[in-house]
């Protein structure tokens, strides 16, 4: 059995964990109020960067991005984004219900809790870190504002198999255009191959991609009011 001095130990050694998982925990906390201004890269970046891995992203403001981008992004990823708070509970509750459904929505996320995964968290699937993304993207939603996440979502999401991160990126490495001149059917096209950049092609697009891309051009033509938000 351990003595009063062993368990002291242990105590003081617990006790430095806790505050050290907590120092932890809060971090992105304390860094969303400067993403306000400062612009962020994701942890996926920043691996590849320490692992030597190429990693190609130049910031572009919203206002450098064509509208139908966002439009199209947000048909594909969350209809809803101008209405929630960073959480879609009616979403979430729909993908719980229907397990096939979760896995082909990727757990119901929204834009924003992607952007707080791809910026604080790590891809994916797990219990642990959609526990850790639900308060974070309500916080987000909250000090960032809806204009300003879909902005660093839209500079941050890897959209490609060779260290292509942003929207300036995609649309070089898809079209040889800046993300302001893409067309309607290029933006759904980018939208449509965001689940999985990997193993989809924007600029060699498959059957399912140019579906998909129909699908989402069409539905953004459709209801003009889903990006209301992100609109100056």
């Amino acid at each position: 059995m351990p003595n009063g001095s062993s368990r002291a130990r242990v105590f003081r050694w617990l006790k430095a964990v806790a505050i050290i998982v907590l120092v932890i925990l809060l971090v992105p906390y304390a860094l969303t109020p400067l993403y306000r201004a400062v612009n962020p890269v994701s942890t996926l970046m920043l691996w590849r960067w320490a692992t030597g891995a190429r990693v190609e992203r130049t910031w572009t403001p919203l206002a450098g991005i064509a509208p139908a981008l966002p439009q199209a992004v947000i048909s594909a990823e969350d209809g809803r984004f101008c209405r929630h708070w960073g959480i879609d509970f009616a979403e979430l509750r729909d993908a719980m219900v229907d397990a096939d459904r979760l896995s082909e929505m990727r757990g119901g996320s929204t834009i924003t809790q992607q952007t707080a995964k791809n910026l604080f968290l790590w891809p994916g699937r797990s219990y642990v870190r959609k526990v850790l993304e639900f308060p974070l993207a309500l916080w987000m939603d909250l000090i960032l504002g809806k204009r300003r996440v879909m902005e660093i979502y839209l500079n941050v999401a890897e959209w490609g198999p060779n260290g292509e991160f942003g929207a300036a990126a995609a649309a070089r490495s898809a079209f040889s255009k800046s993300p302001k001149d893409i067309s309607a059917r290029e933006a759904a096209t980018l939208a449509a191959i965001l689940p999985n950049p990997i193993e989809r092609s924007a600029a060699r697009p498959g059957p399912g991609v140019r579906r998909l891309a129909g699908l989402y051009e069409r539905r953004a033509g459709r209801f003009g009011e889903l990006a209301a938000c992100v609109r100056r």
